[in-house]
């Protein structure tokens, strides 16, 4: 009974092209029954594809980007008035924050969109192509957000950017800040007790942004800092702009500032040319950095990107054993640092009722994991004491801590 069926895309997986065109195909029957219904395509797929969809897909009827997500009315409106199908892919400058709905608060948690895009150009990545270079939402602004989710409710907010450490808002004094600033200026707004940022790349990764973590004690102890790989030629060869040496430095001196923090990253196996040498020092840096989680993929090339046109005469099935060595790696060492948890008090921001029990809620600690304990209704969104009491694969069991005052009435 719809009257607009819209499918948003990401082009970051492979055979996203196709999968894409294949939800289409489902779709046509729907237009074809009626005709009165409208189509649309957005996000990096269609950035990528553009006019391509219209050729590939007739009957659709607005193709837009990510940059335009805010142009969707009047897109919609052009094509029904016009007959024809609308496409708009392109990159306008700073007017997609312009046109942000008002913030709206769901839960104890927002996200907060403080730049889009990537200037890096790494070899293997569309992020460039489909979201355009980098461009910071002004500083006053995101301030002015963080403080009206705030009075919603909200107690942690996660600055969002694809490359969010090359944050450059401006003020309205005139200066420049960068994305320590921002946090400096984030952890003042009194009911914000929990700031969180991803994603972010190495280069940037500055010793302003290390010193936040020495200040500023609501910048929780966790950072996901993709490295992609553990080899300098593959580093090289993926044109990422900084050695393993250059990358463990920072943790070292990550560490110095903030002892207990928990570091994640991306990881690609399999990329063109990789060899077992490769991917032992990639495995040496897992143990040696001990990261905590990892979001890790076998390489798919990227139609439009440099990396495509790379020789790979890597077998898929020795790919898929890599990863899965990776993968185990990880998740051994993710458990470790769990089971050394156990015991411990930790400060968790209640989420949400658990789905593990009627009884229970779930929460997160600083180090990013999920606690189920048993607790009231009425402690979601606030920050409460829990003690782990047992590891899980994928979460925490533990036990609220009351205060002497709540314990004793």
């Amino acid at each position: 009974d719809a009257d607009l069926l819209l499918v948003n895309t990401c082009s970051i997986r492979e055979k996203a092209q196709e999968k894409v065109f294949s939800e289409l195909g489902r779709w046509r029957a729907l237009k074809e029954k009626n005709p009165a219904i409208q189509i649309g395509v957005g996000g990096c797929v269609a950035s990528q594809e553009g006019d391509g969809i219209a050729r590939r897909a007739p009957f659709v009827d607005v193709v837009f980007g990510p940059q335009t997500l805010h142009r969707l009315p009047e897109l919609i409106d052009s094509a029904e008035q016009s007959g024809k199908p609308v496409v708009d892919i392109s990159f306008p400058e700073i007017e997609k924050f312009d046109s942000l709905p008002a913030p709206r608060a769901e839960g104890p948690t927002a996200f907060v969109s403080v730049m889009e895009g990537c200037s890096k150009y790494c070899s293997f990545c569309v992020v460039p192509y489909t979201r355009g270079e980098e461009i910071s939402r002004p500083f006053d602004d995101v301030i002015a957000e963080v403080a009206s989710l705030e009075g919603q409710g909200v107690r942690e907010v996660n600055l969002l950017g694809q490359n969010v450490n090359a944050y450059r808002g401006p003020m309205h004094d005139g200066g420049m800040a960068d994305l320590a600033t921002l946090i400096y200026y984030v952890a003042l707004i009194d009911g914000i007790e929990r700031i969180r940022f991803t994603t972010s790349h190495p280069v940037e990764f500055t010793d302003s942004l290390i010193q936040a973590y020495a200040e500023v004690p609501k910048l929780a102890s966790y950072l996901h800092l993709p490295v992609q790989h553990g080899a300098d030629r593959v580093l090289a060869a993926m044109k990422r702009g900084h050695t393993i040496l250059e990358y463990k430095q920072k943790i070292r001196k990550l560490r110095e500032a903030r002892p207990d923090i928990s570091v994640s990253s991306d990881f690609i196996v399999g990329f063109p040319g990789e060899t077992d040498a490769d991917f032992e020092a990639l495995m040496n840096l897992i143990a040696e950095v001990g990261f905590d989680q990892s979001f890790s993929f076998i390489y798919s090339a990227r139609p439009g990107t440099p990396a495509a046109s790379l020789g790979d005469d890597t077998p898929m099935h020795k790919k898929r054993e890599r990863l899965q060595i990776l993968q185990a790696r990880i998740n051994t060492q993710a458990m470790a640092i769990s089971r050394r948890m156990v015991g411990t008090v930790q400060r968790v921001l209640v989420e949400k009722l658990s789905k593990k029990s009627a009884n229970q809620v779930a929460g997160r600690t600083e180090n990013n994991r999920w606690v189920n304990f048993d607790g009231d209704p009425s402690c979601i969104g606030h920050f409460v004491d829990v003690e782990i009491t047992e590891a899980l694969p994928n979460s925490l069991r533990g036990r609220e801590v009351l205060p002497k005052a709540r314990a004793s009435g």
